[in-house]
């Protein structure tokens, strides 16, 4: 027999049902502003009520429905008491969660300040409003969105920040072909590499590195390879996994020549020889000020497993 609890479920989603017909009538009709504004009058009633899944769900699917008449703006506002919801009910990730938030980032306008923003709370909201920057999860979902509409450069982003080695490896095998020049192959991989070191996650960066020179058309199979700075990721990926600082320092003095190519190499070099050969910090950084702190509170905020220690040894490097 169905329970009391259960049935009473049962007569709330049957009410939603009524009220989202009557509500998409009134869009089907043209009456856009009368529509947004009685989601938001039924939202503020149903979260006063504590009924936060309800509120979720009728806000997901009215934002669905503005968006499939192009009403960004009423569609983007619903989108985000869909997050309201989330923080509000203390949520707990669930991957169908984060697939609905993905959907409604896709269907926002690219360009549209609503986007950024939507996808700032949502990452916020995604590690618990902690300062860490996200959850694996949603961040590889947005790489992944990010890279179907071709944009490259914030799909990388979101890849270093998932544990998807082999997803951002294919994206920048497409997005070397794309926009970069035939000279540029080794490079693509290197500043990835690097950052996921970094990062100090050490898999994806292998992953990623494995992935990218076997697939690449323009990169003939190695080890050893062609390409100077391709050997070097190479022995710097086995010197990682080994600890020893002589071999690290060895390394990058011989392959100097292929390092000057990139002006961020040996910053990212330097932060990987505190991460995993013991090096101590420098004590004046090439940055200062705003920017120094800005890209300081980027890096530190990564490294999940160090806490706060990690945060403050953390030596500023940009990853865009």
């Amino acid at each position: 027999m169905m329970s009391e609890q259960d049935s009473a479920k049962g007569r709330n989603r049957g009410g939603v049902q009524r009220v989202e017909g009557k509500l998409r009538a009134s869009v089907e009709r043209g009456d856009y502003y009368e529509a947004h504004q009685m989601y938001r009058t039924l939202f503020f009633r149903y979260m006063a009520q504590a009924k936060h899944a309800e509120a979720r769900e009728l806000m997901y699917n009215g934002a669905l429905l503005f968006f499939s008449y192009n009403q960004q703006n009423s569609a983007a506002d619903l989108s985000m008491l869909v997050l309201e919801t989330l923080e509000k009910s203390e949520a707990k990730v669930e991957e169908d969660i984060l697939e609905h938030l993905v959907k409604l980032f896709s269907l926002m306008d690219p360009n549209s300040p609503e986007r950024v923003a939507f996808v700032s709370r949502a990452l916020k909201w995604s590690t618990g409003g902690s300062g860490k920057l996200g959850h694996p999860k949603l961040h590889q979902l947005l790489a992944v969105t990010l890279w179907k509409e071709q944009n490259y450069s914030e799909s990388r982003y979101h890849f270093l920040h998932s544990s998807d080695g082999e997803g951002c490896a294919q994206m920048l095998v497409e997005y070397s072909a794309a926009r970069g020049f035939r000279s540029e192959v080794d490079m693509f991989v290197a500043q990835a590499v690097l950052q996921f070191l970094c990062l100090k996650n050490k898999t994806s960066a292998s992953v990623v590195f494995t992935t990218y020179t076997q697939k690449h058309p323009s990169i003939e199979k190695g080890p050893p390879f062609v390409q100077p700075l391709l050997n070097f990721l190479w022995f710097l990926l086995l010197a990682v996994d080994g600890g020893k600082l002589t071999v690290f320092t060895v390394l990058c003095e011989q392959y100097q020549p292929s390092l000057k190519r990139d002006p961020m190499y040996n910053e990212y070099l330097d932060r990987i020889g505190q991460l995993f050969f013991g090096i101590p910090p420098k004590q004046s950084s090439s940055y200062g000020g705003l920017l120094g702190n800005l890209l300081n509170s980027l890096m530190g905020s990564g490294e999940e497993e160090e806490g706060e220690e990690a945060q403050e040894n953390s030596s500023p490097i940009e990853l865009d």
